[in-house]
């Protein structure tokens, strides 16, 4: 099968020599360029994982600040609400005060014209009852 002559050791040191010369010219690099690409393709990953968790943070806290400035603003239109609540009751009251006393004021002075009404009434009632009881009675007794 195999001839174990001088050629079988000088076979083996091509065989070496060329798989130390292709070790240095071709596997050496190529290993280190799969290796860089590696470490590239590892670092930018982990950037962008990085980044990836930094925008979802980012998200998140926008998002709660978005929730909370909801909050303030319902709070804020909540309170101008009761406060136009809070301020048109008081017109309202303040109006209805008002009309109460503008009423009694009115019903004084209808209470006051009627008085001076039944007055007047009076003073031509005693004076067409002079003048009546005069006319039936000589003017002489009257007085």
């Amino acid at each position: 099968m195999f001839d174990f002559d001088a050629t079988l050791p000088l076979m083996a040191l091509q065989f070496l020599l060329l798989a130390a010369v292709l070790n240095v010219i071709f596997y050496k690099p190529l290993t280190k360029a799969l290796d860089d690409r590696d470490n590239y393709i590892r670092t930018n990953n982990l950037e962008a994982q990085e980044r990836l968790a930094k925008a979802e943070r980012l998200t998140k806290e926008y998002e709660q600040q978005l929730a909370e400035a909801r909050r303030q603003s319902q709070a804020v239109v909540a309170q101008a609400q009761a406060e136009a609540e809070k301020i048109t009751a008081e017109k309202i009251a303040q109006a209805q005060k008002e009309a109460q006393v503008q009423r009694e004021q009115v019903a004084q002075e209808i209470e006051q014209q009627k008085q001076e009404a039944l007055r007047s009434l009076e003073q031509q009632v005693d004076a067409l009852s002079r003048q009546v009881l005069e006319k039936l009675l000589e003017p002489t007794l009257v007085k």
